[in-house]
């Protein structure tokens, strides 16, 4: 494309568009890239021209054009953003900046890292400024467009599948469905090019067989319409390459199974028009049940509307049709940038459809990592959707799969993080259960804040998983925090020592902490065993040499009778977070317990005659006196583990599940492990407060006739 061309096109649906400006984007463009060629051998300035030329197709305004110019200039010439904020404009500087990847990041230069990091980027850019992604999209589309001159067979697959990963769904997300069709096929064409070429050849072989098909079909639909008097035009086409191989994987079928493999669409003036064309269509052919979607009154997260149905139409083919009025096509094709012929500035662009933009942001303020924030946005992108209401009646879009700590967090990050509970459809309900499209859900919440890191393995939402997992890490951070500073306190009392913040100090430069909290942190966490800080704090052989008799004589101490008043309290710490309670031996409060350090876990408790314990014989600084304490929360409850023998008689499993209801306490889990025509042999973990609740629980079922023996299970 010529630059006069270029600019008369911008003039010719923006009169008053700045010549001077882009005149003087096309010439730096030119000059900075100076004689850089691409693959093709093409002259390299041409790409940006190219991606400026997509960019009037959606009529965008001179920045985004002079944009689209510019936005290789900093990352790949010798232009700084310096400059282009003094030739251009501060404005286009910035949009230039989100545009530009990342060339240098303080991680290792892998792919994925790259990838990742470059991703933030341009989300953290186009929340600012949805142009940036506009033109991101439309660099990308180019850059696909000519990636078969690329002679990296690797790289050529790598740049197609993270376009069929990212950039693909980020078109759809704003509506972008052109854009993003063309984006899935080239990027099929190099994943797969033999699939592709296959479904090719079996649509040439149809058209051979009924050339005039879609003609035929385009014709007697409009004769449809004729005596409804509606004003509407007709448009048939055959579906990509990639849509239709994409529904032969979804639905499991052989291309001759598949059907559908037409579209046609309607378009009308008016919206009340799209339901009188839906009743003349239903009422000459019969729907395909199930087929049916109402995109019009609830419609996607990216403001497509339009009515979806499948019929058995003319000549017995089944036949897609969409029914929108012309306003509706428009942002169906080109979403966001339809909105540009009319508004200036990204900050009116803020409607219900680019929530899950907000939802993003937040999801990249709770990522640990790039690795992180890139797998949530992939789950947040590729999904179905299912609608829900709120009591209030607000209309909520979820992924498919999606459950009510989903809905929650969708509401709101507060409600997700209060969220105890649900109710669907006036009936309360387990938290991990999938929604359908039109549940009205109920968040039951609580006081406080209380996440739990179970959730974690059923939440679908990248929203949810990131802000549970950063729960999480928040919790696990103060609750090491806790530990840590417990272990070192009762570390340097038997060092005859106290605990300061002065006396720790001395210990950050040699093991190289920053702050108190960093290094209590590495205690309780396991990173640091406490013999390294006391020698970081008393260097003194001495001092060092008395530390090492202590720890030694640590294990006959912990089992000797004597009472233990130096230990560290495990009260308010989370189980699974900073504590893990050993599944071979099941502690419960009440009993002798002793805890095992491991590194990056935390302490896992064990009880003082756990058969496990005797492989930690040869590394005592593990080893950790640990203790119950009095005032812990009596309203949490710990597992015990029984192993019970029922008679084969009728009543005998509800007697036992009864006994065990009476004591107030609750089943977690039951299992058969032996079964014979006399007797059935049941493991069962229960959960109970301490060691005297599961005592009266055994001695209980031990009195029930049908019972034979309960034992409690130590291994």
């Amino acid at each position: 494309m010529e630059q006069v061309e270029l600019v008369e096109r911008v003039r010719a649906y923006a009169p008053h568009a700045s010549e001077d400006l882009l005149n003087r984007a096309y010439d730096f463009s030119v000059a900075a890239h100076g004689s850089q060629t691409r693959e093709s051998g093409d002259p390299y300035y041409m790409h940006p021209v190219e991606v400026a030329g997509i960019l009037t197709d959606m009529k965008l305004d001179a920045d985004t054009i002079a944009t689209a110019l510019l936005h290789d200039t900093v990352e790949d010439t010798l232009a700084t953003l310096e400059q282009i904020e003094t030739q251009f404009g501060t404005d286009i500087a910035r949009l230039v900046d989100g545009v530009t990847k990342l060339s240098l990041i303080e991680m290792p230069q892998t792919d994925e890292n790259r990838q990742a990091e470059n991703f933030r980027k341009l989300v953290l850019a186009m929340s600012n400024d949805i142009r940036v992604l506009l033109v991101k999209l439309a660099d990308r589309l180019h850059n696909m467009r000519t990636l078969g001159f690329v002679k990296s067979e690797d790289k050529r697959r790598r740049v197609a599948l993270e376009t069929m990963e990212i950039y693909a769904p980020l078109a759809e997300r704003i509506g972008m469905h052109h854009m993003k069709d063309e984006l899935e096929d080239l990027s099929f064409s190099i994943l797969r090019p033999e699939a592709r070429e296959s479904v090719l050849s079996r649509l040439e072989f149809l058209r051979e067989q009924g050339s005039d098909l879609v003609p035929r079909i385009t014709e007697q639909l409009q004769e449809t319409l004729d005596p409804v008097a509606i004003r509407a035009t007709v448009v048939g086409r055959e579906k990509r390459p990639y849509s239709i191989w994409r529904k032969m994987e979804q639905d499991d079928v052989t291309f001759e199974q598949l059907s559908d493999i037409m579209a046609f669409r309607i378009m009308v003036e008016k919206t009340e028009d799209c339901y009188r064309v839906l009743g003349a269509v239903h009422a000459r052919y019969p729907m395909v049940p199930g087929r049916f979607k109402d995109y019009i009154s609830t419609p996607k997260r990216n403001n497509y509307r339009s009515l979806h149905t499948t019929v058995i139409g003319p000549e017995q083919n089944r036949v897609e049709i969409q029914i929108r009025t012309q306003e509706m096509h428009q942002i169906a094709e080109y979403g966001v940038a339809a909105h540009w012929q009319y508004k200036q500035h990204t900050e009116n662009v803020d409607g219900n459809q680019y929530r899950w933009l907000r939802e993003l942001l937040e999801i990249l303020e709770n990522a640990s990592n790039p690795q992180e924030f890139l797998e949530h946005t992939k789950l947040e992108m590729f999904s179905d959707q299912v609608f829900c209401f709120t009591p209030k009646g607000e209309l909520i879009a979820m992924p498919r799969g999606a459950t009510p700590v989903d809905f929650a967090y969708a509401v709101h990050t507060d409600v997700g993080d209060t969220c105890v509970g649900a109710r669907i459809n006036g009936r309360l309900a387990p938290l991990r259960s999938q929604l359908r499209n039109g549940d009205q859900v109920e968040i039951l919440r609580s006081a406080e804040p209380s996440p739990s890191p179970i959730w974690e393995n059923f939440v679908i939402t990248g929203k949810a998983r990131s802000a549970v997992r950063r729960f999480v890490r928040k919790q696990q951070r103060s609750q090491y925090v806790e530990l840590g500073r417990a272990i070192m306190k009762k570390s340097l009392r038997e060092n005859n020592r106290r605990i300061t913040n002065e006396t720790m100090r001395r210990a950050l430069k040699s093991l190289g902490r920053k702050t108190l909290e960093d290094l209590y942190i590495s205690v309780g966490s396991g990173d640091i065993d406490k013999s390294t800080v006391i020698n970081a704090i008393y260097p003194d052989p001495t001092v060092r040499e008395r530390a090492g008799k202590i720890l030694s004589r640590m294990r006959p101490r912990i089992g000797s009778a004597r009472d233990r008043k130096e230990t560290v309290p495990i009260r308010g710490l989370m189980p699974g977070v900073a504590v893990h309670m050993a599944g071979c031996c099941h502690p419960l409060p009440g009993e002798r317990i002793i805890g095992i350090v491991t590194a990056g876990k935390g302490v896992t408790i064990h009880t003082i005659d756990c058969e496990t314990l005797e492989q930690f014989n040869a590394t005592p600084e593990r080893w950790l006196d640990v203790s119950w304490d009095a005032s812990a929360d009596s309203d949490q409850f710990h597992v015990g583990r029984i192993e019970t023998v029922l008679s084969n008689t009728p009543g005998s499993l509800s007697r036992l599940t009864t006994v065990i209801a009476n004591n107030h306490a609750n089943i977690s889990n039951l299992k058969i492990t032996d079964r014979s025509s006399d007797f059935y042999e049941f493991l069962i973990d229960i959960e109970v407060k301490d060691l005297s609740h599961l005592t009266g629980i055994i001695a209980a079922l031990r009195a029930e006739p049908a019972i034979n023996t309960v034992e409690r299970v130590r291994g």
